[in-house]
């Protein structure tokens, strides 16, 4: 299955993928998505599953039958927008709260076996050499944290831009 995270509005969407196959799921901003308040109730009340229920409480198991996870992103800072950024905090159910070492670091180790593919795109008109580097430091952290198989983090300038390289896969 593969998984699009993304911040666009539904006519940017339609416009980068006119065309999603069955085993595609997408999360997408629907007004509701409740932010993570570290209560870690999904790793000891509803062990895999968030307590709050607003439509995005089974992220980590979601991410547990991803083969590709595709994240679209307007660059803040470096970072993520706050939608994308929510849904990932939300998503720590798909770790386990036990450590492991990686590299002289530790880690979570993760619930499910399965690794899965990350490929990440950031939108903005003005993205600083110095967010670029900061957005890619974070997504190689982030993929040592979920366990990620390979990553990938590419810059567009513009939704069009975006859309003339990746539209329609």
């Amino acid at each position: 299955m593969n998984i699009i995270i993304h911040d666009l509005t539904d006519p940017q969407f339609q416009m980068v993928f006119p065309k999603i196959t069955g085993d595609t799921q997408i999360i997408s901003d629907n007004g509701c998505i409740k932010n993570c308040v570290g209560c870690f109730g999904c790793w000891i009340k509803t062990p895999g599953q968030c307590v709050m229920k607003d439509g995005y409480e089974n992220m980590g198991n979601i991410l547990s039958q991803a083969d590709t996870v595709t994240i679209i992103s307007k660059c803040y800072y470096g970072g993520y927008s706050p939608f994308v950024k929510n849904v990932l905090e939300r998503s720590i159910s798909f770790l386990l709260p036990f450590f492991k070492m990686i590299d002289n670091e530790t880690h979570h180790r993760p619930r499910y076996k399965k690794a899965f593919r990350l490929c990440v795109y950031f939108y903005g008109k003005h993205i600083t050499p110095s967010e670029r580097d900061t957005a890619k430091n974070m997504v190689e952290r982030n993929s040592i944290n979920f366990n990620v198989s390979k990553h990938d983090v590419t810059f567009f300038k513009s939704i069009e831009q975006l859309c003339e390289k990746i539209g329609g896969q």
